[in-house]
């Protein structure tokens, strides 16, 4: 087994792969990040994402930027607006974001925010994003990750290499087997408050093979202010990030890019409504962590992932 690693999208990746010849495909695979980032990241300023959001009327766009569009537009709507692409603004006054955190977010700034807010203000057409009004901005980051993820695995595949795992800042994208050992095997970890994402603690261990998992939670993106806890999620629909009783959401779909996507929609939505939604959809499998009425964590399995757990046993 070959063994890769490295650094991309503010975090770092791993991958390993069996393959006859045991090529180092580092240089390719970093090049193939590149090629992401280069489309997809707010954090640089030519990026075609960031030339969307420093226009004023539209911005000329590219395959790749395209891909996360069309999968934002149909989670979006299947969240019921949980799910927004264009939360930028809010993400960016919350201190999220690719600019510094407004000095103080009150009332007025949230009302103002949302107006630019909203699926309904940008437009695609052809090869061409229009947006509504100079302010609007799009953010990817909710999937970009996972699309990330995805893009390695089809390289992989390219390259005739069907036994892989790659992860970049832990979502995750499992095909085959190995070799003499079964099932790759991942795992979800505890949702433990630490910015430095160095206390680590395995809630669960899960065999993934031919599927992609991705968690999102409010333990590693966040700060307190005032004695007040503040996460990285924010709610399109309220302006303000999210304060309930779901800690994470790990979401195993087909592929990365939308396992990425739902457990971002899943954690704006709060437990039930996550619950709830999941249940509909036969595309899915969650594992959801939440908190009682006196603190305690509990954990919320779907049927399919009991499934795999007993396949495991």
């Amino acid at each position: 087994m070959r063994v890769v690693s490295g650094e991309t999208m503010g975090t770092t990746y791993q991958l390993k792969y069996y393959s006859q010849d045991n090529t180092d495909l580092k240089p390719w695979v970093d090049s193939v990040l590149q090629a992401v980032n280069a489309s997809l990241s707010t954090y640089i300023p030519t990026s075609t994402i960031s030339r969307f959001n420093q226009a004023t009327t539209f911005a000329l766009v590219d395959s790749y930027f395209i891909t996360n569009y069309e999968k934002a537009k149909q989670i979006g709507e299947a969240s019921q607006g949980a799910f927004d692409m264009t939360v930028m603004p809010l993400v960016n006054a919350w201190g999220f974001g690719f600019r510094k955190m407004a000095n103080e977010v009150d009332s007025l700034l949230i009302d103002s925010l949302l107006s630019i807010v909203g699926a309904d203000k940008i437009w695609l057409r052809s090869d061409t994003l229009f947006k509504k009004y100079p302010t609007v901005m799009v953010d990817f980051s909710a999937l970009a990750k996972g699309f990330g993820v995805d893009e390695v695995g089809r390289f992989l595949e390219g390259r005739g290499i069907k036994a892989y795992m790659v992860e970049i800042g832990g979502e995750i994208l499992a095909k085959g087997v190995k070799p003499l050992e079964g099932d790759w095997q991942v795992a979800i970890e505890k949702p433990i408050d630490d910015q430095t994402g160095s206390v680590k603690e395995i809630e669960l261990i899960l065999p993934l093979r031919d599927r992609a998992m991705a968690t999102s939670g409010n333990y590693r993106n966040f700060y307190v202010r005032n004695g007040k806890k503040y996460a990285h999620e924010i709610d399109p629909k309220t302006g303000y990030p999210v304060s309930h009783n779901l800690l994470s959401a790990t979401v195993i779909a087909s592929d990365c890019m939308t396992a990425d996507a739902w457990a971002t929609a899943f954690m704006v939505m709060g437990f039930e409504r996550a619950k709830k939604l999941a249940a509909s959809r036969s595309d899915l499998e969650v594992a959801l962590i939440y908190a009682d009425e006196t603190g305690g964590n509990h954990l919320y399995l779907s049927p399919g992932i009991h499934k795999l757990l007993r396949q495991k046993d």
